[in-house]
């Protein structure tokens, strides 16, 4: 069949399941947008190529495959840097597309050259293979590296652009090819190595499930949960590994922020760790908690990436493939054995509800402004039972670490890279992977929130059910905290600090959404509720208490504890 080169990049990518398109169309991009929309594809222009690039992030990890965003020559491809970085340090699967010039002008010597940077070799030091597309009948060879480097091993990002010229060009060939025609999909371990982590499992008296943010990238819940029902076992939760698999939520504690957790870890004699680096938020899984008790444990790790097993700490069995095929292995194997719970989970579980009504009880609250804890608990309180919770901003998070009184089965935050200002983007594109079904709830800080504001319009656009909960301190929290802790109190805070006149309850209204002013720990359910009655993408502008939100901040010791540096 002939086809233009633009035509056959979409049917490559709907052959991996890609169906959106994020990015700001220019001339290289304007005929594939609109054969993307023709076919039906969600095709959705943001206000910063960096949103889209995050947005196509938020996509991947609902989806569990890859996804796609596009960036003009020259400026957008250098706006399009933070998610490309981004997506490299959070092992997410996208495909970056970069119009450039045509060949003839980059290889001129000439000066002051319109729109044209070399992207490549920029590009090339953030992602896991960087191309260009220099001839029409390269397209699928170079497609398919690009998916099959950012799927492969340690998923990550991926960069391919084509020339001016080239993107009209006529290929004349076959049907896309599926995805295990060219690349490796569903790697099973080998039946030796099963055995033996299925005799370690039966051997242990105290087995623990490590589950990271693979875990929900990779979209493997359901067998997940059926491994731990067949370990009768905790789940732990790694940082990046926040969401809830279904029907395990009692069972299920943050590694570092749960008494039960810590127990846990300390009385395990086998962990079975499970889309995780096993890295700095977990010591490596052989400092600090883990320090007790290491001599009697055992480690199985199951691990796409051949060359990451042993480097940050050795490994009794390692489990070599795609946990979307390992697991199931493992439950089959224990299927005719199930493991009977250890009386310590009941405690596990009970002192673990304790703590969470203890801290919803012990929240300052009756201040005006509000204490963030309290916000976090108020807010957590009313989070929809189905939503998709996105977190963004720092002192934010740490509060919410702590104080949520919700247990999501799908949480979305940047956790490796700590970028801010991904919440607001990120929630945008998980809510179009959902189609909008869904109902989202980003909590965050108010200068994160502030990146990307602009995408409220394009949230607005979409008809998302987003609620936006944010905290305004008016300022840098963290890092008015970081100020007070090195130079003492009353010290300068340069540049930390902005107008308390800033109202994004009135911002939002702007962009056609639903706005909500809240001074009072009572009136932050009411707020949420009414904004989700509202039928409109929202903003709950939460006036919370600056000096609770830079000294107050709970467990920050613990956290302080990933970055011990050199010493894990």
């Amino acid at each position: 069949m002939t086809v233009k080169v633009y035509e056959r990049i979409l049917d490559l990518l709907e052959a991996e399941g890609v169906n959106t398109l994020f990015g700001i169309p220019d001339p290289n991009f304007v005929h594939m947008f609109h054969l993307a929309d023709e076919r039906g594809w969600s095709v959705v222009a943001p206000h910063h190529e960096a949103s889209a690039g995050f947005m196509a992030e938020a996509v991947s990890r609902m989806t569990g495959g890859p996804a796609v965003c596009i960036g003009t020559l020259g400026p957008g491809i250098a706006n399009l840097a933070p998610a490309i970085m981004c997506a490299k340090v959070e092992n997410s699967p996208v495909i970056f597309l970069g119009g450039q010039r045509a060949r003839i002008t980059e290889q001129r010597v000439r000066r002051g050259r319109i729109q044209f940077v070399k992207q490549a070799e920029l590009v090339e030091p953030s992602v896991k293979y960087s191309a260009s597309i220099e001839y029409p009948d390269q397209t699928d060879e170079v497609l398919r590296q690009a998916l099959r480097a950012a799927l492969s091993g340690t998923p990550g990002p991926a960069y391919v652009e084509y020339p001016s010229h080239v993107i009209q060009a006529e290929l004349d060939v076959p049907p896309a090819l599926p995805p295990s025609a060219y690349r490796l999909v569903n790697q099973t371990a080998g039946p030796e190595r099963i055995a033996e982590a299925v005799e370690l499992i039966r051997a242990a008296k105290h087995p623990i499930l490590l589950v990271g943010h693979g875990v929900h990238t990779a979209r493997v819940g359901e067998s997940v949960r059926a491994l731990a029902d067949a370990m009768a076992c905790p789940i732990i939760q790694t940082s990046g590994g926040t969401s809830y698999l279904k029907g395990c939520e009692d069972r299920t504690f943050p590694y570092g922020f749960s008494p039960s957790a810590v127990d846990a870890v300390v009385q395990s004699d086998l962990c079975l760790a499970l889309g995780t680096e096993l890295g700095e938020p977990v010591h490596y899984g052989r400092g600090r908690h883990w320090i007790p008790n290491e001599a009697n444990r055992k480690w199985i790790l199951v691990e796409q990436d051949p060359q990451a097993v042993g480097v940050n700490r050795p490994i009794d069995v390692p489990l070599v493939g795609d946990l979307r095929a390992i697991v199931p292995q493992l439950v089959d194997a224990l299927a005719d054995s199930p493991r009977t719970a250890a009386p310590a989970l009941a405690d596990w579980i009970a002192k673990d509800a304790e703590r969470l009504a203890e801290l919803a009880e012990s929240a300052p609250s009756g201040r005006s402004p509000v204490h963030p804890a309290r916000m976090i608990v108020e807010a957590t309180k009313v989070f929809p039972a189905d939503g998709i919770m996105v977190r963004d901003g720092g002192a934010t998070t740490i509060f919410g670490w702590t104080y949520s009184q919700a247990k999501p089965n799908d949480v979305i935050w940047n956790q490796n890279f700590g970028h801010l200002g991904t919440g607001l983007p990120y929630a945008v594109g998980a809510g179009v992977a959902d189609g909008g079904r869904r109902p989202l709830m980003l909590i965050t800080g108010d200068s994160s929130f502030l990146f990307h504001v602009a995408e409220l319009e394009t949230a607005a656009r979409l008809n998302l059910p987003l609620v936006c909960v944010v905290g305004v301190d008016y300022s840098w929290g963290l890092e008015v905290g970081v100020y007070k802790r090195t130079f003492g109190q009353g010290s300068r805070e340069t540049g930390t600090h902005w107008s308390t006149n800033t109202r994004l309850d009135k911002v939002a209204e702007g962009f056609g959404c639903h706005g909500e002013y809240v001074e009072r720990d009572e009136d932050i359910a009411p707020a949420i509720k009414r904004a989700y009655a509202s039928g409109k993408t929202a903003v709950v502008h939460v006036v919370i208490d600056p000096k609770a939100n830079s000294e107050e901040m709970p467990s920050y010791d613990e956290f302080r504890t990933w970055y011990a540096e050199g010493t894990q």
